[in-house]
């Protein structure tokens, strides 16, 4: 069961960790002066973040009856459906909001004030991130749901989560590795890998949505015809 429970992390892992604009928050920090203590911060409170939505919902989920006798429930084969269609939904509005590539993406606004953000701004970004942006929140919400169906003991369930939050908080790690790693030639590797991503961040979101919104319906679909 545990191994079972982990393996309907994955997917959902893997898209948060690829978070474009919070890697970009990560980054813009770092090559900040003296700002490296709030990019910590901000990393640290995503990982908390993921941990309690995750374990919330699992939780809540758990106590729904999540799994019935060893299957998923029907109830959770239409969260899926729901969550699946909410992110072909934001996967077809972001496709349809890129700007081609055909010139560089003006920086949000919220970017322009990180060179001066505080530890505990930084940290609270990091909630918002989590708690407020679609896809990460639609992600976080199917893991607790996901884990839940599977019917894992509690030590399964939390080691689950846990590989959920370590892969989803990846993203985040490698700014930091680069930092820590590279302190001469870092900060333009630092800064090239913001630009990319500012620019590809539409696509990628489109993508990895896509992705696991295939997941997810294709779950709920054998599901409920088994």
């Amino acid at each position: 069961m545990i191994g079972q429970a982990i393996g309907e992390v994955l997917a959902f892992g893997i898209g948060v960790a690829l978070s474009p604009l919070a890697i970009v928050a990560v980054v813009v920090m770092l090559v900040a002066q003296d700002r490296a203590r709030s990019a910590w911060a901000f990393a640290g409170a995503w990982a908390l973040s993921l941990t309690l939505v995750s374990t919330l919902v699992l939780l809540l989920a758990d106590g729904a009856d999540a799994s019935a006798d060893g299957a998923p429930a029907t109830w959770v084969s239409v969260v899926k459906i729901v969550v699946g269609v909410l992110l072909v939904v934001l996967a077809v509005r972001q496709w349809l909001g890129r700007d081609g590539g055909e010139a560089e993406p003006e920086a949000p606004g919220w970017m322009r004030q990180l060179d001066t953000v505080t530890v505990a701004k930084a940290a609270g970004l990091a909630v918002l991130f989590v708690a407020v942006k679609p896809k990460n929140l639609l992600l976080t919400i199917g893991v607790g749901v996901a884990v839940a169906q599977v019917g894992a003991s509690p030590a399964g369930q939390a080691s689950a989560v846990g590989v959920f939050v370590v892969l989803g908080s990846s993203g985040l790690g490698i700014p930091l590795a680069i930092h820590v790693l590279m302190p001469n030639r870092g900060k333009g590797v630092l800064v090239g890998l913001r630009e990319w991503l500012v620019r590809e961040n539409a696509t990628i979101i489109a993508v990895l949505c896509l992705v696991v919104a295939a997941k997810l319906l294709g779950d709920a679909l054998i599901s409920l015809t088994i």
